[in-house]
């Protein structure tokens, strides 16, 4: 049986300065720290004793995040760039209201290769493909616990991956999350069936909070 958890990074400083996000690098916030020690209690009474690998973007938010899961779960972590949340290009580290002023929206014939009319931005196919590739490096993999600490928009991608999404079927998608939340994934030994067998639990903040922002 292999287990997949996949985390959303918590709060970060660029969530509440209200600026764009994507491969601007910022930290965690107190709150965000922790949120993510509530995260790696869940994820210790999820995974149990198993033997678990934790998979991180290098993007700071996530890279404290995996640290703080790494110190309670005892599991060895590695960083890739391939993790990332999408680029917003000339836009990152800009208030969010110049990002919503100048962005503009992929035409139904142009999904997935629109650039959003951001210099430099990444486009959805040119994402999906780095998403796709971390993704079934990490599930091929003979360990049969795993975790993915990613970013919000990050994690549509993992999951439509795991479920083998053509990428050029990926113009629509979008699974939303909440930062700071678990999806588990799962694929049984006998029929390889993979499964979405949660999506997004926020269950673990039981003081009524959710991680803080939004998950980018």
């Amino acid at each position: 049986m292999k287990n997949l958890f996949v985390v959303t990074h918590p709060e970060s400083v660029h969530h509440v300065e209200h600026l764009v996000g994507g491969w601007y690098d910022t930290a965690l916030t107190a709150n965000g720290r922790a949120a993510a020690k509530l995260l790696a209690e869940r994820l210790s009474s999820l995974v149990g004793a198993q033997q678990t690998e934790i998979y991180s973007s290098d993007l700071l938010r996530c890279s404290q995040t995996a640290d703080i899961l790494a110190e309670r779960l005892d599991g060895p972590i590695v960083q890739t760039s391939d993790l990332r949340e999408i680029s917003y290009g000339a836009a990152e580290g800009k208030p969010q209201a110049w990002l919503d002023a100048h962005q503009t929206a992929a035409p139904d014939d142009n999904r997935l290769d629109h650039r959003g009319g951001i210099e430099n931005a990444e486009t959805r196919r040119e994402f999906a493909n780095r998403i796709y590739r971390a993704t079934d490096m990490i599930v091929d993999r003979p360990c049969s616990t795993q975790i993915i600490v990613t970013h919000g928009f990050a994690l549509t991608f993992v999951v439509a991956a795991w479920i083998k999404m053509p990428i050029d079927a990926a113009g629509y998608v979008n699974f939303a999350t909440k930062p700071g939340s678990i999806t588990h994934l799962q694929q049984d030994q006998f029929w390889k069936s993979r499964t979405v067998r949660t999506l997004g639990d926020v269950t673990h903040f039981t003081d009524g909070g959710d991680g803080i922002g939004r998950a980018d």
